[in-house]
């Protein structure tokens, strides 16, 4: 597996040119073994006869039902094969050998997994086709690693509150979320990861292949629609080489990408501090959510190229309490405590031929919030974060190597300014 990642933001000092160049070159002359890749899948698998021996040479078709794409191989002497990388969704694994009956296997491909397909053909013309139903249990032997996936259908059926994308990972087990803001004020609105327990700051979160880790104060870079995930994978402990660094475990995400067909979606969430139960004493504290957004993806040429876009805004107001007590108890009151955050990403894909695909991503995402340093203190402070980043990354195979090349550049700026000066918010040391 290849991988070239460069990452700028406004902390770090840039690349030069000719190092960049050079690093390029260099990777792209790299061979490796083919592998499962972070923001791929893959399908390994034997054939055989109906008394076991191995067939070589056997002709293995690998279909996407969404795209229509085919990447086709061969078993090799041993009757094996690799797929390589695959982007992550339904597909048909076909077999075809002189002298025996083909074979057509449904398989789901899921990120960062290496999924098996052995098939056992029988004496046949080859016009003749046997479908086999796919198990959707099953054990994996190809990975000695402690994770868990979340498909498409979690994703878009439970219920997120917030919709904060990495509030995903506490579906598995051992996982716990932590709010960024407790890692620095610059991270408000960002969420990070505990690992059985393990600080939060050390997670590595990566997506479709590029780490978008935030190294000074942890958590991540940028937040992304919801409703651009396709599949999410954990993993903790004993983990492989493909994670990169990391302590205590990993995140890795892919985002949707357009198919033969036109869809998409629409959304809109409201919710209300009127619409809860009353609080102790009847004391109310105003808040109010509300989140819209949708996506559109399809064919730009059908089997070849293809987009996709989503977009999402989440508009939050909460009347923040200062409930001193003691003899400050007379410095009872609150101040306004807004959120804003808008969010879009736009994707293209394109089948190059049959074993190479390549894609452009373009993902932005800012925010702003009004919070105070201390909680129930007065003196708030306003914080914008605004991220943008670019991705290309290119996946094909050479006879039985795979390769994986991602090129990332992030911008990510911070501000924070005073909140009070010009407003009607109290200020207990004025002057």
């Amino acid at each position: 597996m290849m991988r070239f990642h460069v990452s700028s933001t406004r902390s770090r000092k840039s690349f030069p040119a000719w190092l960049i160049a050079l690093t390029v070159i260099f990777t792209a002359a790299l061979v490796a073994s083919a592998q499962t890749t972070i923001s791929t899948g893959s399908i390994v698998g034997t054939v055989t006869d109906a008394s076991g021996a191995v067939v070589g040479a056997a002709k293995v078709s690998i279909i996407n039902n969404g795209t229509g794409h085919t990447m086709t191989t061969a078993t090799n002497s041993s009757g094996a094969f690799n797929s390589g990388a695959l982007v992550p969704g339904q597909y048909l694994v076909r077999v075809e050998a002189r002298n025996f009956k083909t074979t057509e296997t449904p398989i789901t491909v899921q990120v960062n997994v290496t999924s098996t397909v052995n098939s056992r053909l029988t004496v046949g013309q080859s016009t003749e086709v046997v479908e086999v139903q796919a198990n959707e249990l099953g054990v994996n032997t190809e990975q000695a690693t402690v994770q868990g996936v979340l498909t498409t259908d979690q994703i878009e059926n439970l219920p997120i509150n917030g919709r904060n994308f990495m509030d995903l990972a506490q579906l598995e087990p051992g996982v716990q979320i932590q709010d960024g803001g407790t890692f620095d004020p610059t991270k408000n609105g960002f969420s990070s990861i505990s690992f059985g327990g393990r600080f939060g700051r050390t997670a590595r979160i990566e997506v479709d292949g590029v780490d978008v880790s935030d190294e000074t104060v942890g958590t991540t870079t940028q937040n992304l629609p919801l409703g651009a995930i396709q599949e999410s994978s954990l993993q903790q402990s004993s983990l492989d080489l493909s994670t990169e660094l990391t302590s205590s475990g990993s995140v890795n995400l892919t985002t949707k990408s357009g198919t033969n067909g036109l869809h998409g979606e629409g959304f809109y969430y409201f919710r209300d501090q009127r619409l809860n139960a009353a609080l102790p004493a009847g004391s109310t504290n105003p808040f109010q959510r509300n989140q819209f957004g949708g996506s559109i993806g399809g064919p730009i040429m059908k089997d070849k190229l293809f987009f996709f876009l989503d977009a999402e805004r989440n508009k939050q107001d909460f009347v923040n309490p200062v409930l001193p007590g003691g003899s400050f108890t007379g410095l009872t009151g609150n101040f306004s405590s807004p959120f804003r955050e808008n969010q879009a990403i736009g994707r293209l894909d394109y089948q190059i031929r049959n074993n190479a695909k390549a894609f452009y991503r373009f993902t932005f995402d800012q925010n702003h919030s009004t919070l105070p340093f201390i909680p129930n203190s007065f003196q708030p402070f306003a914080n914008v974060n605004h991220a943008r980043d670019h991705v290309v990354g290119l996946d094909f195979n050479t006879g039985s190597f795979t390769h994986s090349v991602r090129f990332g550049y992030t911008k990510f700026e911070n501000g924070i300014t005073d909140a009070v000066t010009g407003s009607s918010i109290f200020n207990p040391t004025p002057g």
